[in-house]
């Protein structure tokens, strides 16, 4: 694919070309993400001045925008300098006062001469029960009413930009479109009755009513289906050239599963088999496995993990399973021992610890093919670890595991099928802007014997009964966790706040009953608090909320989580999943300090409500956004312009089945419609997608 088409050159032209936009505004625009006319294109209006004229402003709801034509009554000019000058206009049916500040008197009386008759159109309201509209943005003759637009569109502005300026550029870019060929499945745009991209754009920009600035308006839906639709070619591409690297079909006998299975002291659900069902048949293709497993807190994803590594076994392969931490790295070694004691498999841990001999070891064992599962860090990554016939990577991810990495860990030699677990339960049409390069299972049952937790809204005034609850539960030999909020500005108050509370506790419980653990320790120290906790040594583990994720303790009971109205939807629900983990019932404390605005009580409610994890991000990404969910900083989260991804969830579903289809039947983007889509992915600048593309 040779460079960029020409029909496009203009939209990816200087600032400067465009009218009235000189090198000074040009150095403004870019704060508002502007910096060719290509994004001054998707830069569209937020809402609409509606200027038509009316007969009166008898009736309007202050403050508003109105047009109307008005007789010229008398001037009164303010007693002191500086002061306002007012003069009096009445309408068909009212009167009311036009206002001017460091007016010059002559000019008004030029402009607004007393007995005549003009249009006036500005923003009318109501000072001290009089109406009144200060500076007016247009007064003219009735004769020159058409100089007033009817329906005047509203741009997000930077400061030193004026709607004036984006206005006149916005219509020089308009007036410049180039016809592009449709990329859009016909069908479709038939179905939900689109407009041509060129049509769509215009209408976006100069909409005539206040549902064309809604995002389900035919030409706004339509611009983000372009937008939602380049990006799920870009994964769709990604993931045509995962899979194209040939597979290994590995099929296991079942014989390894089946001991497992018998081992266990309970059956597993129905959605866990499902996903291991899903996963054998994956790995069973000539094609590379790109899977994703989701699953909420305690749903059983290592398991279904594990079931699949042993699907590698069974073939005389081997595979890996990488967490983020050490810590982590360690705990799934511990879950996955029973498991492998009892199938017979060599399970191995190798992190950045291990030096000198024993790694040396590790690594002859492992290439000899004696170790069946490695459990490790990035560690497992490194030059010189060879695997004997490594066939199936299982990735435990925290958001930490993007596009770019899938695609660098499908280079790692063999052709690996790859399995990525994510425990946080992200609604679909993230999950989709995100994964969507992937293939989705999800565990949405809990495995039998879980308890509910229960979780209760207490006061901080209540403190003294919670913490008399606390030293009930010790006395019945249980632990606890109490985590302390993170104050964003500074580390400092963080951990005066967890130390004050650990002192206070620690002189209310005892000593050597409470550790602490906090973001500036040492890790070293961080490790010993956390291992004493583990252990059953301290009984309290007073945290900010650095408790990893994952962090499995199942005699602790009680999770009280002080401050929990300035804490995300999400946070609280992965951090009420530390607890609940063991056979006793176990309760969550959300303490509060009145009084509580709208949206904090409404999050603590939904938590109060339900443990469903995906009904949480769900109100989460109502209440808060796409970028804050997930984080958009480390999110992978592309930035959409126009699409509005909590809005038109439905449109990143359609985008991604229509972007599979489109490759499946065009793989190199070579008929009509697939020369339309490569147009698409220049004018959306995805240029990782045309890579794809060009090598593919």
């Amino acid at each position: 694919m040779t460079g960029r088409p020409e029909a496009l050159f203009p939209l990816f032209a200087a600032l400067e070309t465009l009218e009235g936009i000189g090198a000074k505004t040009a150095k403004l625009l870019p704060h508002l993400g502007v910096e060719k006319p290509r994004d001054l294109a998707l830069h569209l209006p937020y809402a609409l001045i509606d200027r038509r004229r009316r007969d009166t402003i008898r009736g309007a709801e202050a403050p508003v925008t109105l047009t109307v034509a008005v007789t010229v009554g008398a001037h009164r000019a303010p007693r002191n300098k500086g002061g306002a000058y007012r003069i009096h206009v009445e309408d068909a049916e009212a009167d009311f006062q036009l206002v001017y500040f460091h007016a010059r008197g002559d000019y008004l009386k030029r402009l607004l001469p007393e007995g005549s008759r003009r249009v006036v159109s500005g923003k009318l309201e109501i000072f001290d029960g009089m109406a009144q509209m200060v500076h007016p943005d247009y007064v003219l003759p009735e004769a020159e009413l058409e100089e007033i637009p009817e329906v005047e569109p509203v741009y997000h502005l930077t400061a030193g930009v004026t709607q004036k300026t984006l206005f006149k550029a916005t219509d020089h870019v308009l007036r410049d479109l180039p016809d592009l060929p449709e990329w859009i499945d016909p069908a479709l745009k038939k179905q939900e009755g689109w407009p041509d991209w060129r049509d769509a754009m215009r209408a976006a920009h100069r909409p005539e009513r206040l549902e064309d600035v809604m995002p389900m308006a035919p030409a706004r839906a339509r611009l983000a289906y372009d937008e939602l639709f380049a990006h799920q070619l870009t994964l769709s591409l990604a993931r045509l050239r995962l899979r194209r690297a040939k597979g290994h079909p590995t099929v296991g006998t079942g014989a390894l599963q089946a001991k497992v299975r018998e081992a266990l002291p309970y059956q597993m659900t129905g959605a866990q088999t499902r996903a291991v069902a899903d996963i054998a048949g994956d790995m069973a293709q000539h094609l590379r496995m790109n899977r994703l497993l989701q699953g909420d807190v305690g749903a059983g994803k290592t398991l279904v993990a594990f079931m699949a590594l042993l699907i590698a076994v069974e073939d005389g392969g081997q595979g890996v399973m990488m967490a983020p931490t050490e810590i982590l790295a360690r705990q799934h070694l511990e879950g996955l021992q029973p498991l492998a004691e009892s199938a017979g498999v060599v399970v191995e841990i190798l992190t950045g610890r291990d030096k000198g001999k024993e790694r040396a070891a590790k690594l002859a064992a492992l290439a000899r093919g004696d170790i069946h599962v490695l459990v490790g860090t990035h560690a497992v990554f490194q030059k010189d670890v060879e695997f004997q016939d490594l066939r199936l990577a299982v990735i435990d991810e925290q958001h930490r595991f993007g596009v770019s990495q899938r695609l660098e860990l499908g280079r790692k030699g063999a052709a690996v099928d790859v399995l990525v677990m994510t425990a946080t339960p992200i609604p679909r049409s993230l999950s989709l802007a995100q994964y969507g390069d992937m293939d989705v299972s999800i565990l949405d049952e809990k495995p039998p014997g879980r308890k509910p937790i229960k979780t209760a809204v207490v006061s901080v005034e209540r403190m003294q009964e919670v913490v008399e609850r606390m030293r009930a539960t010790i006395a019945e030999g249980r632990q606890c966790y109490w985590v302390c909020p993170l104050v964003e500005e500074s580390e400092k108050l963080d951990l005066t706040a967890a130390e004050e509370r650990f002192k206070h506790l620690r002189a209310a419980l005892g000593e050597g009953v409470v550790g602490l653990v906090h973001g500036q320790m040492p890790p070293a120290e961080k490790d010993a608090a956390m291992a004493k906790f583990q252990a059953g040594e301290t009984k309290v583990l007073v945290a900010t909320t650095v408790i990893e994720v994952g962090v499995n303790i199942p005699n602790a009971t009680i999770m009280v989580i002080e401050r929990a109205e300035i804490f995300g939807l999400a946070q609280l629900h992965q951090l009420r999943g530390r607890v609940g983990r063991g056979e006793a019932q176990s309760t969550c404390l959300l303490m509060y300090q009145p009084p509580l605005t709208e949206g904090g009580r409404k999050r603590l409610e939904v938590l109060r409500e339900t443990e469903d994890g995906f009904r949480i991000a769900e109100t989460d990404l109502e209440m808060r956004g796409a970028g804050d969910v997930i984080g958009t900083a480390q999110s992978g989260l592309p930035r959409f312009r126009v699409a509005d991804l909590e809005r038109q969830a439905g449109l990143m579903a359609t985008a991604q089945k229509d972007a599979r289809k489109l490759l499946e039947d065009d793989p190199a983007l070579e008929s009509d419609r697939g020369r339309a889509a490569r147009q698409l992915l220049w004018l959306m600048s995805q240029e990782e997608a045309i890579r794809l593309i060009s090598v593919g």
